[in-house]
């Protein structure tokens, strides 16, 4: 599959990628290589994987990071209730006889699912940086060998390789070993012709105006320094609310915008930076914004 064939299926799988990003998921399938995104919260590093996975057919297993994550939730648990059971049914004569500690006593996490999918997976590690880096030198294993060695039972193989992403919000540097064994891809923001396709494949509804100089409105916002830019998610998230108002285009009048930039500003200083005067500002630079025909 070329990057024009995945770029192809991820738009079928409502997912709008730009050459960058299809190229670097090409080298990732191609090399069989993990690829790590970075980018601030909100630029939709989650949605390429669920995309890629959609579109290429296969199972997405995810493992959501978190500080403190350790192996009993990332990759394997064994079944104690049931070895403690099996101990008793043989005490009494009775029992399956299998090994204690044999695969049909263990419990499969996130990463050993994947590594043990007998389909191809697509196996994504959301927001790595919130891991601590006793986790992040433990993946290193499955990253560059894909493989996971359980000290009880040897070492587990990926029946299949799986695709893997990985993502980080930068909240933390991640360590040179773990980028080492990573393809590299920054996601920034999209461009305003991007985000009005991206409006436009999920919001098929709305009138193109509307979806035009919102994301004018949403893109210029972006500059005004806040604390947490609106991400994707939020621009969608407002164009329905303001579609539910009826609108064809952006009111002129702040105040019939301000109470729905709840769905775009997410904490207390941003809503009170963002004052009348600023919406009236940014609502008139977007009178008149051409609509974007394709995306760059």
């Amino acid at each position: 599959m070329t990057p024009e064939a995945i770029r192809a299926a991820l738009v079928s799988a409502h997912y709008v990628a730009d050459d960058d990003l299809a190229s670097v998921l090409w080298l990732a399938q191609t090399l069989e290589r993990p690829l790590l995104i970075e980018g601030d919260a909100g630029v939709g590093k989650t949605s390429v994987a669920t995309g890629w996975a959609q579109a290429a057919g296969r199972r997405l297993v995810r493992l959501q990071c978190y500080e403190g994550l350790d192996l009993e939730h990332a990759a394997y648990e064994w079944n104690y209730s049931r070895q403690l059971l099996e101990i008793r049914l043989r005490e009494t004569g009775g029992g399956s006889g299998a090994d204690l500690f044999g695969r049909e006593f263990l419990l499969e996490r996130p990463l050993l699912a994947a590594l043990a999918s007998p389909q191809p997976a697509l196996l994504v590690i959301d927001e790595i940086d919130r891991a601590d880096e006793a986790f992040e030198a433990f993946l290193l294993e499955v990253l560059s060998e894909y493989q996971l060695t359980i000290p009880e039972l040897g070492t587990v193989r990926a029946a299949a390789v799986p695709y893997c992403v990985q993502t980080s919000n930068g909240t933390r540097e991640l360590s040179d070993a773990l980028r080492r064994r990573c393809l590299y891809h920054y996601l920034d923001y999209p461009d305003p012709a991007r985000e009005v396709a991206i409006v436009r494949d999920c919001l098929r509804d709305a009138h193109e105006r509307l979806v035009a100089q919102a994301v004018a409105f949403v893109q210029r916002l972006r500059k005004e320094d806040l604390q947490k830019n609106p991400g994707v998610a939020e621009t969608l998230d407002w164009i329905a609310a303001l579609r539910r108002l009826n609108l064809t285009d952006l009111p002129d009048d702040p105040a019939a915008l301000l109470p729905t930039l709840a769905c775009v500003l997410k904490t207390r200083a941003d809503r009170w930076q963002v004052t009348a005067d600023t919406v009236r500002k940014l609502t008139a630079a977007t009178h008149g914004v051409a609509v974007p025909l394709k995306a760059g």
